[in-house]
């Protein structure tokens, strides 16, 4: 896929992000703090469009010298066609820009896909968060991209 455009989101992207984040997870964050993500100067919230829908999302926080992703998302029938890169892509670019020194991220032990993704751009499994994951219980890996 080559036209996919990533920018920062907007208030009035809210639904488009919340249908992604129920559409991708057990238990999906709740609007309020998805809200958070584009309020405050701490957190970055990136929307990835396709003509004039979004398909994709991260959000992440920043704090000292790390950005901790919270969720990536997107639509199912449009993931592996390099959505979730670009917008990982863009994060890097951000981190880098702020002078972090890493961005680390949990990822379900079970979601090979993701943890794929990540170690595609250098991210590391670095150790194991014990029942991390509720709906099911399960533990996550933690991964780190040392910038």
């Amino acid at each position: 896929m080559t036209d996919i455009l990533i920018r920062e989101a907007r208030v009035s992207d809210i639904p488009a992000i919340m249908s992604l984040e129920t559409g991708a997870f057990s238990v999906p964050w709740p609007e309020n703090l998805l809200r958070d993500f584009i309020e405050y100067s701490d957190r970055l919230c990136l929307v990835a469009d396709v003509g004039n829908e979004s398909v994709g999302y991260l959000n992440a926080m920043f704090a000292l010298d790390e950005y901790h992703i919270g969720s990536l998302a997107v639509k199912p029938e449009l993931r592996r066609n390099g959505i979730g890169g670009a917008l990982v892509r863009e994060l890097i670019k951000y981190a880098c820009a702020s002078d972090a020194k890493y961005i680390f991220l949990e990822a379900r032990e079970s979601n090979s896909a993701a943890r794929a993704l990540y170690a595609a751009f250098g991210f590391e499994e670095v150790s194991k968060r014990r029942n991390y994951y509720e709906s099911p219980r399960e533990d996550a890996i933690l991964m780190t991209l040392y910038l």
